[in-house]
């Protein structure tokens, strides 16, 4: 089983969330999270460099010589040689700069650029590979866009392979939706091609700000939208199950005045952890609040009959039906949206540890194949060294 999780690079602001804080033990995967597209250009660039590469944290020198990396990638390069088979990939995109991308990806100058420059922060920050997250190509131009896009990539990747001495295998993978329109707005036959993984965006079926009624934003069964229904479409599509990791929320959506699931509702609450609608799954439930399991929809949410605010995220109850689920489907594994709001992993109220321990334990994760730590061709002295 794999086990993948967000990582954000304003996790270290705020959030007082590190690198260091991961419970690496209990992943297979890190997704970093996000590069930016110039649009003009094509060119992937990181998004805070301050976070990414030249933050000093603990441990780190003022007095190095030479192209030293610092950041976040520098401590995400200690956890992958304390963690052989922890792997780290770079996501490109998300809901903001999404729109990057097709322009980008249109025109076979502006995406080789694209491609170009994803490859060298690959061999400049030692990484494992690259996750795309477009949200959300139309159909037609940019489907067929995303998949020149993707094989581009793909045979980059490969190529830049076979001059590192170990020959690994570097991923490409994608976060995608969930939403029926979506998917088949997409070549995903085509698109499977190129692909290592599908990592499905379980999550946001229901929000404040979209819905009509309050509901499940990540029900596996029933409703609207379900994991269940985009499961079966992607591998009516061509894509095999074992190719497909489900994603799950490590946060909760907030209806105001309302009576429940399928009931009308007003406004998001008025509070959050960091905006107003939102709530770290770590606070949760708030007080006064009680949990409930919907165990034919495997989906759980709290409700404060005297608030009347209903919060829709997974349990610990829930995440280990879904890890059932999971494994029942033969599904690749679990992916976590952001690893910020979790609680700690020693806690039983931990998310990622009822998933994993459903799985077999932090022993039971695939971890036969090795990472990447031979990085000749970068610019850091550190990384190239090793």
């Amino acid at each position: 089983m794999k086990s993948f999780i967000y990582f954000v690079n304003w996790a270290i602001y705020a959030r007082k969330h590190f690198v260091p804080d991961l419970p690496a033990e209990y992943l297979t995967h890190i997704l970093y999270a996000f590069a930016n597209i110039r649009p003009e250009t094509g060119e992937v660039y990181l998004s805070d460099t301050y976070s990414d590469t030249d933050q000093h944290f603990e441990g780190d020198s003022w007095n190095d010589t030479g192209n030293i990396l610092y950041g976040n990638f520098k401590q995400l390069h200690l956890l992958k040689q304390k963690y052989p088979s922890l792997k780290v990939l770079l996501s490109i995109g998300g809901w903001t700069y999404s729109p990057n991308f097709a322009p980008a990806a249109s025109n076979p100058t502006r995406r080789a650029k694209f491609v170009l420059s994803a490859i060298e922060l690959v061999k400049n920050l030692g990484l494992d590979g690259l996750d795309i997250d477009w949200e959300y190509p139309k159909p037609g131009q940019e489907a067929a866009d995303y998949v020149t896009l993707l094989r581009e990539l793909r045979q980059a990747l490969d190529e830049y392979a076979r001059g590192v001495p170990s020959q690994p295998r570097f991923l490409l993978t994608i976060a995608t939706s969930c939403a029926p329109e979506n998917i088949r707005a997409m070549k995903v036959a085509t698109m499977d091609r190129y692909l290592d993984f599908w990592n499905l965006m379980a999550y946001d079926f229901a929000g404040p700000s979209w819905s009509t009624t309050a509901g499940h934003q990540a029900n596996v069964y029933g409703y609207q939208y379900s994991v269940e229904t985009a499961i079966e479409m992607y591998r009516h599509a061509g894509v095999h199950p074992s190719k497909m990791i489900m994603g799950m929320p490590l946060y909760g959506r907030v209806f105001g005045n309302t009576d429940g699931p399928t009931h009308g509702f007003h406004g998001d609450g008025g509070s959050g952890t960091w905006e107003n609608g939102v709530f770290d799954y770590k606070v949760l439930p708030c007080p006064d609040a009680a949990e409930y399991f919907d165990s034919q929809a495997i989906a759980s949410y709290s409700y404060d009959p005297h608030k009347r605010v209903m919060i829709t995220y997974d349990t610990p109850k829930c995440a280990r039906a879904k890890a059932r689920y999971i494994r029942d489907k033969g599904l690749a594994g679990a992916m976590w949206w952001e690893s910020s709001g979790d609680a700690p992993i020693s806690s039983d109220r931990s998310i990622v540890r009822a998933v994993v321990d459903e799985f077999g334990g932090p022993n039971g994760l695939d971890k036969f194949e090795k990472n990447c730590l031979q990085y000749p061709e970068s610019i850091y002295d550190n990384i190239r060294s090793n």
